[in-house]
């Protein structure tokens, strides 16, 4: 048979490509769905296989059966274990994302007033939700320079229900480390840097985090709750905390998969030794990731030094080097840099430094970034 030469080539040129790219090391920078510890992703292909020796995959076994139970109470106390949640608190395991949340949490918790905090989109978007449910006051905001700082200085009022923050903001790469020091109860979408860092979750009524950031695929929200504060009744069924609450994140199907991810985080997470070993490990890496921002000619951060976010790392290039952007993604991603590219709202750059992202990652990216220097 006859091969067309054209053809022939093509296939012998991907075939090549291919077999590059096999052998290129790999770097998810991904902002979410993000990078996952090997253990987890290891763990959940087995259990895809053969859940608990079931001989069933964790994808089709009963939600109620005794081994999937086992993993709901597991991941549960893990949660508990790691950020030492106080007792009078629940954990919870349930679907919609953060995004749900927004609206879940004030359906539950605001009776008259809510302040809030506005310091990216997400935290808009928390706010646009809750003024469904009660009255929302604005405390303060950063919108005014794109969200490229965390508002200091501003009051929250002591008569409201509670205050809403976002400690880390994914997009614009801000995030507020430091538990407010404010009067009225707290409430915070914690998605992005949940589990990065110790957390005193006794100031709080609400923690909620998605989990596709640092705890575990998409699919599944974490929300820690004050259960002495749930006390609304004649809410809608699926979106009372009490429901969940009584029946232990069970009432209905479970998003079985993302949960048994979760546990297996949970448990590589204990074994590097707990959230102050995962909080030093992400103060290395984004301090060296800074360190090479703050060196390069090309290259310029985006937001105010103090308000850098460790887990989502955002930069630009410098005016006098604009042309080269797309010329450094390009670079970047052929030596393995996957995900950096910024969000249409900052432009440039985002390289996230999520738990599982080890510190090899950030060293070839930062000697990326030298290497392009270096043909300027």
């Amino acid at each position: 048979m006859r091969v067309n030469t054209t053809t022939q080539n093509y296939f012998i040129d991907n075939i090549k490509t291919y077999n590059k790219l096999k052998r290129m090391k790999k770097y998810n920078f991904y902002a979410g769905p993000s990078i996952l510890s090997p253990f987890a992703i290891n763990e959940t292909a087995k259990a895809v296989q053969n859940f608990a020796g079931t001989g069933l995959s964790i994808l089709e076994v009963s939600h109620r059966s005794k081994e999937f139970q086992a993993v709901v109470d597991e991941a549960n106390a893990l949660v508990k274990e790691l950020l030492d949640v106080p007792e009078g608190y629940e954990v919870l395991f349930l679907g919609g994302g953060a995004s749900l949340q927004f609206y879940m949490m004030p359906l539950n918790l605001l009776k008259t007033r809510a302040a809030y905090l506005e310091t990216g989109t997400w935290a808009s978007n928390a706010i646009k939700q809750a003024k469904f449910v009660g009255e929302v006051e604005v405390v303060a905001s950063s919108k005014d320079k794109n969200f490229t700082y965390i508002p200091k200085g501003y009051t929250v009022p002591a008569d409201v229900d509670y205050f809403h923050y976002c400690s880390n903001n994914t997009i614009y790469g801000t995030e507020m480390l430091e538990t407010p020091n404010v009067s009225v109860p707290l409430c915070a979408d914690m998605s992005s840097d949940f589990l990065s860092h110790p957390v005193d979750v006794s100031k709080y009524d609400c923690i909620y985090a998605g989990a596709q950031k640092n705890a575990g695929p998409a699919g599944v929200t974490i929300v820690i709750i004050k259960k002495d504060k749930v006390t609304k009744e004649g809410l809608p069924t699926m979106l009372d905390y009490q429901t969940h609450i009584k029946k232990g994140s069970m009432f209905n199907t479970p998003p079985c998969l993302p949960i048994f991810t979760v546990l297996q985080t949970l448990k590589w997470y204990k074994e590097l030794g707990g959230l102050k070993a995962l909080e030093q490990r992400a103060i290395e890496k984004s301090t060296m990731l800074y360190d090479e921002i703050d060196r390069n000619k090309l290259f310029k951060g985006t937001v105010v030094a103090e308000d850098r976010s460790r887990m989502n790392v955002c930069f630009v290039m410098n005016e006098e080097y604009q042309e080269l952007n797309d010329a450094f993604f390009k670079f970047a991603s052929e030596r393995g840099m996957v995900g950096i590219k910024g969000h249409r709202s900052v432009g440039g750059f985002r390289a996230s430094l999520y738990n599982a992202m080890p510190k090899e990652g950030v060293e070839a990216l930062v000697a990326c970034m030298k290497e392009f220097e270096a043909t300027i």
